[in-house]
């Protein structure tokens, strides 16, 4: 049986090797392919778009069998109606537009997704929610993203009878690198929480896989939600909804 075909967002940045210096390229850390290749999936990665849509999402997804929406920078408070904090990154428009449409496209298709760190906050966002700007504000620590460009390392707690505590169990220590968090999360029920009251995985309950987790699973040695992601992916394929 062919392996599935796993879309993964990623940025343009500017990048140099060898003689050629800051040429905008597409790029994401390997971390992320690697793991949904070693899980078993067949890895695509989607370039963001500034015009991207929710016919273009529709379009690219009919492609695929599953979607990760990866970690990265800070989605635009205006996305979600709320003034930008001074802490907030500078906005990537081409990321907040494709990836909101393809959020949303993605659930309107029941298509398996996965939404990783940015990912989390983008799939609430499209929801209708909305994020939590800085987490040290409200928690009065730097655990969450202790240094810059390290990942810090804390416990979360799951949620009973949510798929993410049948995946992982009742707690887990995870990789962490972020400075906000998810609020409101219209159509998701909380599944994990970190001991200071951040959110830390949602997911839908009347989907057959569409979750997202706060932590970078990806720079973790546990590959279990990204198993669960092509499973689900596989038997999405199997069931010719694409």
């Amino acid at each position: 049986m062919s392996r599935p075909v796993i879309g993964l967002t990623c940025y343009v940045e500017p990048v140099t090797r060898a003689v050629w210096h800051d040429v905008p390229s597409a790029t994401v850390p390997y971390s992320y392919v690697r793991t949904i290749e070693q899980a078993g999936g067949l890895v695509v990665i989607i370039p963001p778009r500034a015009d991207g849509d929710p016919g273009l999402a529709a379009e690219v997804l009919s492609r695929l069998d599953g979607l990760v929406i990866a970690g990265g920078a800070d989605v635009d408070p205006a996305r979600y109606a709320r003034p930008r904090h001074a802490s907030v990154q500078d906005s990537r428009e081409d990321r907040d537009a494709m990836e909101l449409a393809l959020a949303t496209s993605a659930a309107e298709q029941r298509v398996p997704l996965l939404g990783i760190c940015r990912g989390m906050q983008v799939m609430a966002v499209a929801a209708g929610g909305e994020l939590e700007q800085h987490l040290p504000d409200r928690v009065g620590h730097q655990d969450h993203s202790p240094h810059e460009g390290a990942y810090g390392s804390h416990p979360v707690t799951t949620v009973a009878g949510t798929r993410v505590n049948a995946l992982l169990g009742d707690s887990t220590v995870v990789p962490s690198y972020h400075h906000q968090a998810v609020l409101t999360h219209p159509g998701f029920v909380p599944s994990a929480w970190a001991s200071d009251g951040t959110l830390e995985a949602m997911e839908d309950p009347d989907a057959g896989f569409r979750l997202a987790v706060q932590w970078h699973p990806e720079e973790g040695d546990d590959p279990r939600l990204f198993e669960a992601l092509v499973r689900a992916a596989a038997s999405h394929r199997e069931a010719g909804t694409r």
